[in-house]
């Protein structure tokens, strides 16, 4: 069965593409005694609090119609951010010859942040170029992969 997540993204997708937005990542958590859903969205231009207000307002009722969630949460409707988590394969597809940063569980030459060009992945792997040379890095090994920004 599917997890809250997923059941979110089903049902939301459609409407916020129709709205003009890609519906980029969906996140369920419990932070101390709350829980937040937190919609992450995402533009060619960019997002304001404007497009976030937007979709808020167009998926609240969706939601509580489709009482997926038992417990009470606080909606959170945003954009993914400059240095984007990377979740999905559309997520790394996007980002393929691109400067991304690993975070490990475990050393790798004594390192748990790794940055380089993605390269390629499969369901097992990731291949990162670092200072020229490639890197197969097991993904049951990295904890998080994110886009870097050059500031």
């Amino acid at each position: 069965m599917a997890n809250i997540e997923e059941k979110v993204e089903v049902l939301l997708e459609n409407t916020i593409n129709t709205l003009g937005y890609e519906l980029y990542d969906v996140e369920y958590k419990k932070e101390g005694k709350d829980y937040f859903l937190r919609i992450f969205i995402d533009k060619p231009d960019g997002i304001d609090l404007n497009d976030c207000e937007i979709v808020s307002n167009k998926i609240n009722n969706i939601l509580d119609e489709a009482d997926y969630i038992k417990e009470q949460y606080f909606l959170e409707v945003s954009s993914p951010g400059i240095e984007r988590v990377l979740k999905k394969d559309k997520h790394l597809d996007a980002n393929i010859e691109k400067v991304v940063e690993l975070k490990l569980f475990k050393p790798i030459n004594k390192e748990k942040n790794i940055v380089g060009i993605l390269k390629q992945y499969t369901k097992d792997f990731i291949i990162i170029e670092v200072d020229g040379n490639n890197m197969k890095i097991e993904r049951k090994n990295i904890s998080i992969i994110k886009t870097v920004y050059e500031w």
